[in-house]
C-alpha cells in the first residue's frame, strides 16, 4: 500500500464525509486507519503519509493539532476543512 493509497483512504473515509456533513473539523487516528485497512506492521506508513504536508494541500484540510508520539496508533490528527 502506498503513501498516496493511504492518504486517498484517510479522506475517502474520514475528511469527505465529514465535508459533506457540513463541519468544519475531522480528527484521524492512526490506529483506524491501520486497522479498516487490514495493514500489518504499516504504522509508520500510516503515520508519514498523513504527516506529509501534500495530505493537506491535496484535500483542503489544514492541520489544527497533532497528538501522540511520532508514529503509534494512538496518533490523533484534527484538521480544519477548507472549503
Amino acid at each position: 500500500m502506498t503513501a498516496d493509497q493511504i492518504r486517498a483512504y484517510a479522506n475517502k473515509a474520514f475528511v469527505e464525509p465529514a465535508r459533506r456533513q457540513g463541519l468544519t473539523n475531522v480528527s484521524i487516528v492512526a490506529g483506524h486507519v491501520h486497522a479498516d485497512l487490514k495493514l500489518e506492521n504499516r504504522m509508520p506508513a500510516v503515520c508519514s503519509a498523513i504527516d506529509a504536508r501534500k495530505f493537506q494541500e491535496q484535500y483542503r484540510v489544514v492541520l489544527s493539532s497533532r497528538s501522540g508520539p511520532k508514529q503509534s496508533s494512538s496518533v490523533t490528527w484534527r484538521f480544519s476543512i477548507q472549503r
